[in-house]
């Protein structure tokens, strides 16, 4: 007989049952094995919000498999996820599987290692029912908002939308932006900026100008600046002043979930879901070879930038044979956690520093390795010491000598500065969204040096609307702002773009016309649904619950009660109203009347109606055109949907023509036939006309820097 140990993955089971050896049997739950019906609200709101839970579909195999595992150990250990969720899931597997909850059978792991995994197991502890009950308030709320307001949105606007508790929190904020964005009303302004040369120096470098004799001037137009550029017609250039200074750039913190999520996005171009998929098997762990299977970070899902103590020298031991005592600090710096932080796991880290990202790297993808020595870098970084620069700020006076007779001038400034000690940017530098680094290397300068003249230039600028949010930028604002916890923000990023009220250009989130309608609704409706605060402020309590200081049924009552009254206040108000979107309006005419077709959704997707309706009850498909034309017979080619919901592409002139194919339409055409050039997998554009076959390698499209960054 032997003990059971259920985890939540098979990856994790792997690895864990390598350490525990023949004495364990190692299975796992596949995530949650109970949970919320979707069929209905499986919410009792009459008798204290009672959850109604059930067997996942396609789980009653599992367990029953696992009921008979129990039944022939000597004993369980729950060994999920050290979170709300995996604390929750332990305990739908207890109650499912006949444990006890009050037995010390709960089992948690921060890092996959042996050292880890033997001491979890030697120290089992109770499950946290309060940490149950937050995961459970979380889930119960969200199901109460979903299932109460989306059935009114969709009344409202479109049949089958929904709208959800933190989603539509992060709509709003999208939505906002691009409101501002729309208001902003850009303002002309000019600088002049000069290259210039120091003595015996070859090398130009740049400096701006700053103002006059009467203090800080800006210029507004072209006509101030043409001004200022012929006063500056003959003028020498005189060094004024030279401030040198030394400044310590400080390392930032080992990475929490939103500060990883931000850097791979800047760095390594992956979104939230791809960051915390490749992470995820970081931390259950992998065979690496001359050490074995182990997990490579610790538990990714932390808002905590606390680290272990033996980590930490670990980490300043490597640091110290590899680049040498100097590049430590000289006391050991320690980063606060925000004060809403849970505070249950450390900062994300490598769990044996000494494994730098050469040594692992024959035993990870591509994707692993990028992101472990993203990790390990910065985890690396933030004990190391500060990098030291030596800067210098000059300013330069530029008159003619009669401007000068007269106590008149023009100031320029420049600034720069040159690297003393490199410190912890040996390994690793913060990027940011907007990165721009305007100083650069000075030569050699001091007071009274004139300087030469090498190019002079008047150049208009108009001032810029905020930019978009990009996913890293969003994730950023949801954790400033309280919205969302670790464990939910790719979740809320992968929903708003799969319900449509979001789409990506390029890097960036803008919202359609169907996530502005639905935000402008919630807004006039219900206010605090959209409301940061107001969602902060529930993230905060639901904290509490986790904490024991609030009594989950209490703050169920506290929220719902409100919202029940708001739903059916907003009912009575837009009884009978119905938001038309412009994207729903077509310019296809309804053939019996005349109207304008709209699109509408049913359950088996889009298809176009009559907005006549009831006098005129015309209904066609939904076609959506490209600008391809058959190979075959000429006809339009337009896009389709297989059962599964793929897109494909047929001729227009279905049954009399049965084209098809997988193969994307472009706008090119073939320089041999003249007939329509479909993308293929893999860049190739090629002629589906059978006897002609002209095929080419598609021409990649120029990234700006911009772009890229």
């Amino acid at each position: 007989m032997s003990k059971l140990v259920i985890v939540e993955s098979p990856s994790k089971a792997k690895t864990i049952q390598k350490y525990l050896g023949k004495d364990y049997k190692v299975t796992a739950s596949v995530g949650h094995i109970r949970d919320l019906p979707s069929s209905r609200l499986s919410v009792d709101v009459k008798n204290d919000f009672a959850p109604k839970y059930a067997i996942v579909k396609g789980k009653e195999k599992l367990v029953k498999e696992l009921k008979e595992m129990v039944k022939e150990s000597d004993g369980v250990y729950l060994a999920t996820d050290p979170d709300r969720e995996g604390e929750a899931i332990s305990w739908h597997l207890a109650t499912v599987l006949g444990l006890d909850t009050d037995d010390k059978n709960r089992v948690k792991f921060n890092e996959i290692n042996k050292t880890s995994v033997v001491k979890g197991i030697e120290h089992p502890e109770k499950i946290d029912l309060d940490l149950v009950d937050a995961q459970q308030a979380r889930r119960i709320l969200d199901r109460l908002v979903g299932y109460k307001l989306s059935p009114f949105v969709s009344q409202k606007i479109r049949k089958g939308l929904s709208a959800g508790r933190v989603q539509s929190v992060a709509v709003r904020l999208i939505v906002d932006r691009e409101e501002e964005i729309r208001a902003f009303v850009p303002e002309e302004y000019w600088t002049l900026d000069a290259k210039l040369t120091a003595p015996g120096s070859r090398k130009s470098f740049a400096a701006s100008f700053i103002g006059d004799e009467t203090g800080k001037v800006k210029i507004a137009d072209k006509a101030q600046a043409d001004a200022c550029l012929n006063r500056l017609d003959g003028a020498q250039y005189t060094v004024a002043s030279v401030k040198e200074g030394t400044r310590r750039r400080q390392p930032a913190p080992p990475f929490t979930t939103s500060t990883l999520q931000q850097d791979a996005s800047r760095k390594l171009g992956y979104q939230g879901r791809k960051t915390m998929k490749i992470a995820q098997e970081l931390y259950e762990g992998m065979e690496i070879k001359g050490v074995g299977t182990m997990g490579l970070i610790t538990y990714m899902r932390t808002d905590s930038l606390r680290i272990s103590e033996e980590a930490r020298a670990a980490a300043n031991e490597y640091i110290t044979e590899t680049y040498g005592k100097n590049y430590l600090p000289d006391k050991p710096r320690y980063f606060k956690t925000k004060a809403n932080a849970q505070d249950g796991h450390e900062a994300i880290r490598p769990t044996t520093p000494s494994l730098s990202p050469d040594k692992v790297k024959e035993s990870l993808t591509v994707e692993q390795f990028k992101l472990y020595s993203l990790i390990w870098k910065r985890f690396m970084a933030s004990l190391m010491a500060a990098c030291i620069q030596d800067t210098v700020k000059v300013g330069i006076k530029a008159a003619t000598e009669k401007d000068l007779a007269d106590g008149k001038f023009c100031e320029f400034s420049a600034s720069g500065y040159t690297v003393k000690f490199d410190g912890y940017t040996k390994l690793y530098e913060v990027s940011t969204d907007d990165d721009e680094d305007a100083e650069s290397v000075l030569p050699p300068i001091k007071e009274n040096d004139i300087l030469k003249l090498k190019s002079l230039d008047g150049n208009q600028h108009f001032t810029q609307p905020p930019a978009r949010y990009t996913e890293a930028a969003l994730i950023k604002a949801l954790e400033e702002t309280g919205v969302g916890r670790p464990s939910t923000y790719v979740s809320i990023v992968s929903t708003i773009l799969s319900r449509e009220y979001v789409v990506r250009e390029q890097k960036q989130l803008k919202p359609t016309e169907l996530g502005e309608a639905v935000v402008n609704l919630l807004k006039q409706q219900f206010p605090n649904i959209v409301n940061v605060k107001f969602t902060a402020n529930m993230e905060s309590d639901l904290d509490k619950v986790e904490s024991g200081e609030v009594d989950y049924i209490k703050m169920l009552h506290t929220f719902y009660d409100g919202f029940e009254k708001t739903l059916e206040k907003a009912k009575e108000e837009m009884s009978g109203v119905k938001i038309q979107l412009k994207e729903d309006v077509t310019d296809i005419p309804c053939e019996k009347c005349g109207r304008m077709m709209v699109v509408k959704v049913g359950r088996f997707g889009k298809f176009l109606a009559c907005p006549g309706y009831p006098e005129c009850k015309n209904t066609k498909p939904y076609v959506v055109q490209t600008n391809a034309k058959c190979p075959v017979c000429g006809g339009n080619v337009i896009e389709k949907k297989s059962k599964r919901g793929y897109a494909f592409y047929g001729c227009d002139n279905y049954p009399e023509c049965t084209f098809m194919t997988w193969d994307k339409p472009t706008d090119e055409v073939c320089p041999k036939c003249g007939k329509s050039l479909f993308k293929r997998k893999g860049g190739l554009l090629v002629c589906l006309d059978e006897k002609c076959g002209f095929e080419k390698k598609a021409e990649r499209k120029k990234r700006t820097k911009k772009e890229e960054e």
